[in-house]
């Protein structure tokens, strides 16, 4: 959620994230701190290097999880879920990671650590992740992908 916070405050997003919205502060956040805009030995270029690679992972963040995009994959996210079984999982902070066994990866935000404790002591963790995880947590396809089994 911090991650999600900080990428929001950065583009000036106040709640829900917009396309359309994002793309022109994106535009005009690389325009402000592209490094070919600085000279060499200037101080602020090593600044604006970081803030257009902080720049462009946000951008790119922020669109995995915009509600236009989480609409247009909705249809494989639901095939996922209902027909293929969790093949591991990783929680780290409040991110937790689920594979499935189709291959595919997604991200979690938010879940905290008893929510994930309560997960692992089920003796049902497909039917678990179904009614308190998959519907309550923003989430994202991951770019890492297991082979099918």
């Amino acid at each position: 959620m911090k991650r999600i916070n900080e990428y929001k405050k950065l583009f000036g997003v106040e709640s829900e994230i917009e396309l359309k919205t994002l793309k022109k502060s994106y535009r005009d956040l690389v325009k402000e701190w592209h490094p070919d805009k600085f000279q060499i030995g200037d101080a602020l270029q090593e600044e604006a290097e970081i803030q257009s690679r902080k720049i462009i992972d946000g951008y790119h963040f922020l669109v995995s999880i915009a509600p236009e995009t989480i609409a247009s994959q909705k249809d494989s996210y639901t095939e996922t879920i209902t027909n293929s079984g969790i093949a591991d999982y990783m929680h780290k902070g409040l991110l937790l990671e689920i594979t499935f066994q189709d291959g595919s990866t997604y991200e979690y935000f938010g879940v905290t650590k008893q929510v994930y404790i309560k997960m692992i002591n089920s003796d049902k963790l497909n039917r678990f992740a179904k009614r308190n995880i998959y519907s309550n947590y923003t989430y994202r396809k991951s770019k890492r992908t297991l082979e099918p089994v």
